[in-house]
């Protein structure tokens, strides 16, 4: 089963950027797409073969994610739960007949950290969310964490100490997620740096590949005998994300 993930930063201008060609290519089995900032009514998308399932935000034009799947769902659910609105579109949940699959797009921290407490708050019923889920059945989560997890995770970790994505909150948030029982599926491949997801759009960052690592396909540790590879798609562009991939076993 080959899944992909990509923070497509607007699924209107990544359409215009080759988009399709990518999805033609890749063929994967499952597309999680974070930050698709549109409603399914606004865009027609030629995908035959797979069933689309969104979970827009309220507000136009603003985050929101979607699933594209070949397999058709058990079930589909959105958000965290009846306790924790997801006006943003940040969580959709698709059960296939193995395991649960969450297309997550987590909130920034934003500059200044003005929006740090609520991801700190927003990080705990994640995992609370994630917690429950496991209790049914195992659980992989996929998408745009906004977390860089450790110093080789992103070019210039002495000058990002303390910045959105980088705080030592968010990195023991993510640490607490995988001692849960996941892991961090590319690094079960590869364990050197200058692997990144994410460029700024300034200063010529991609072309010099000073990025960071901060989208992730986490398994539960059940699942590691199916873990087949798992890899990064630098050579995808159209958003200042790329893809990241993982491929299961039957």
């Amino acid at each position: 089963m080959r899944l992909v993930s990509w923070n497509v930063n607007g699924l209107r201008a990544v359409l215009k950027k080759g988009f399709l060609e990518f999805v033609a290519d890749a063929r994967p089995d499952v597309l999680c797409l974070q930050e698709v900032r549109a409603r399914p009514e606004q865009i027609e998308l030629a995908l035959p073969g797979y069933t689309q399932i969104w979970h827009p935000a309220e507000r136009p034009g603003y985050a929101g994610t979607a699933v594209f799947t070949r397999t058709a769902p058990r079930s589909v659910s959105r958000g965290l739960g009846p306790r924790t609105p997801d006006s943003e579109g940040r969580v959709l949940t698709v059960e296939f007949d193995t395991f649960q699959l969450v297309n997550v797009y987590t909130p920034n921290a934003q500059r200044g950290l003005t929006r740090l407490a609520y991801r700190l708050r927003w990080d705990a019923a994640f995992r609370r969310y994630l917690r429950r889920l496991a209790q049914r059945k195992p659980v992989v989560f996929c998408g745009d964490l906004n977390v860089a997890h450790r110093e080789i995770d992103l070019a210039r970790p002495a000058a990002n100490v303390g910045n959105p994505g980088f705080t030592p909150q968010e990195r023991a948030g993510f640490d607490r997620l995988l001692r849960d029982g996941y892991l961090d599926t590319f690094r079960a491949f590869t364990v050197d740096g200058g692997h990144y997801t994410w460029w700024a759009q300034f200063a010529n960052a991609r072309a010099r590949n000073i990025g960071w690592r901060i989208d992730y396909f986490c398994l539960a540790t059940a699942l590691r005998p199916r873990l087949a590879a798992a890899g990064i798609r630098a050579d995808v562009y159209g958003s200042d994300h790329c893809p990241v991939t993982l491929e299961l076993d039957a």
